[in-house]
């Protein structure tokens, strides 16, 4: 997959994904089992996040462009209370869902809203909302999946375009990189590459051809390169899989600066 999904796909995969998390929630021993990769969490608290997210950003998308998140809808988040029944869980998900696709649909993919990323590379649109609730509920599934002792990667669609997704939304900054400037170069085995840009300016990635020389022998060779399956690139980056799952290049060090780099934007 070349290009990323259109809005009509981006619907149908976090609908898919939806799907899969109550499945996986259905079928757990228990809604009291841990979440290993959610350190705290249970697999019932788990699903008061993920549909009171849906909830959360369905009234966002539908409060149109703002400077903050709505009110009503930061204070029925905090105050959000669902059943404990199995059942009438399922239920309220599933109703979580149908709230957050009804409202992405009535707005159409270049309504503006609130978000908390940068608008450098993902839009603040109900498009850059659309493209990034793919990639959480896709995640908290393989949370839930983990949790129910059944862990699966993520469908091959949703993570070919999650690399991109949490590159564009989720690094890309103006404020500084605090460190010498450097990059950083991720490779999935399905043959898409990026290369994220660190420095003064900030941060900011773009899609690169795949690498033909290895990295002592490219004078461009990134300070560090990261390859593995695109799911795992995207569990990677969302801290569920260590580095050391993945086939590294150049300065490893450089990865963990990464990590721990809070941008003040």
């Amino acid at each position: 997959m070349d290009k990323n999904p259109e809005f009509p796909d981006l619907l149908r995969l976090i609908d898919e994904r939806s799907t899969a998390f109550r499945t996986a929630v259905a079928a757990a021993p228990t809604l009291d089992a841990p979440v290993p990769t959610c350190p705290g969490w249970t697999l019932f608290d788990l699903v008061k996040h993920l549909g009171g997210g849906d909830r959360y950003w369905a009234a966002i998308v539908g409060a149109g462009p703002a400077d903050a998140p709505p009110a009503e809808a930061a204070a029925a988040r905090a105050a959000l209370e669902v059943p404990r029944d199995r059942d009438a869980l399922l239920a309220w998900l599933a109703a979580s869902t149908r709230l957050l696709l009804s409202g992405l649909r009535e707005a159409g993919p270049d309504a503006g809203c609130w978000a908390w990323w940068s608008a450098l590379q993902t839009p603040r649109t109900s498009g850059g909302v659309a493209r990034h609730r793919v990639q959480e509920s896709a995640v908290h599934t393989y949370d839930a999946l983990l949790a129910a002792g059944d862990p699966q990667p993520l469908p091959a669609e949703v993570a070919l375009d999650g690399v991109e997704e949490f590159l564009f939304t989720c690094v890309a900054t103006a404020s500084a990189w605090p460190h010498k400037p450097t990059a950083f170069d991720f490779h999935t085995t399905e043959g898409r590459s990026w290369r994220l840009t660190v420095d003064g300016d900030g941060a900011r990635s773009t899609r690169i051809s795949a690498p033909t020389a290895a990295a002592g022998e490219d004078p461009d060779a990134a300070g560090a390169s990261v390859r593995g399956t695109a799911s795992e690139l995207v569990l990677y980056l969302y801290d569920r899989i260590p580095a050391e799952s993945l086939h590294v290049d150049g300065d490893a060090g450089l990865l963990d600066l990464l990590r721990a780099w809070e941008p003040e934007e």
